[in-house]
C-alpha cells in the first residue's frame, strides 16, 4: 500500500483554496455567497478524534502483541489495512474541504467589518485547523499501521 504524501495533500489544499477563492469572488459578483456551516469544523474535529482513537487503540494492541502478553488481542492485517484506507481517504477529503474553506476564508478577510462575514471567516478558519487535525491524525494512523521494511530481501535482478 502506498503511503500518503504531504506534498499531494498540500497540492490538493492549494488547488482547492485557489478555486474556492475564485469561486467566491465570482459568486459574490452574481449574488450572496453561501455561508460556511458551523458544523464544518465540528464534523472535521470529530473525524480527527475518531482517527486518533483508532490509531491509539491499534498501537496499544500491536504493542501488546509484540510483547506477547497472554491477554493480548491481535490485530488482523485486513483490519489494519481498512484503518489505513479510512485514514487516507479522510486525509484526502480533509485537504480538499480545508482548502475550500481556506479559500473562502481568505476571500472573507476583505470584509471583516461586517459581523456575519467575520463569523463566517472564523468558521472557515476553524475548519482549516480541524482539517489539519484530520490530516495529522491520518498520518499518525498510517504510521502506527506501517509494516517494517524487509531489509533482508533485496529484489533480485535476472
Amino acid at each position: 500500500m502506498k503511503q500518503l504524501r504531504l506534498k499531494v495533500l498540500a497540492g490538493l489544499f492549494a488547488v482547492a483554496g485557489v478555486l474556492s477563492w475564485g469561486g467566491a469572488r465570482l459568486w459574490e459578483a452574481f449574488g450572496t455567497l453561501p455561508s460556511v456551516p458551523l458544523a464544518a469544523p465540528v464534523v472535521l474535529a470529530v473525524i480527527a478524534v475518531v482517527l486518533t482513537a483508532t490509531a491509539l487503540s491499534l498501537r496499544s494492541r500491536l504493542r501488546a502483541q509484540r510483547e506477547r502478553r497472554p491477554d493480548a488481542k491481535g490485530v488482523e492485517p485486513m483490519m489494519a489495512a481498512r484503518a489505513v484506507v479510512f485514514g487516507q481517504a479522510s486525509a484526502l477529503v480533509a485537504a480538499l474541504v480545508s482548502g475550500m474553506y481556506g479559500g473562502t476564508g481568505v476571500f472573507l478577510l476583505g470584509s471583516l467589518d461586517i459581523p456575519a462575514r467575520r463569523d463566517q471567516a472564523i468558521y472557515a478558519g476553524f475548519s482549516v485547523l480541524a482539517g489539519i487535525g484530520v490530516i495529522a491524525a491520518a498520518m499518525f494512523l498510517e504510521r502506527v499501521c506501517k509494516l517494517p521494511e524487509d531489509d533482508d530481501e533485496a529484489p533480485s535482478r535476472a
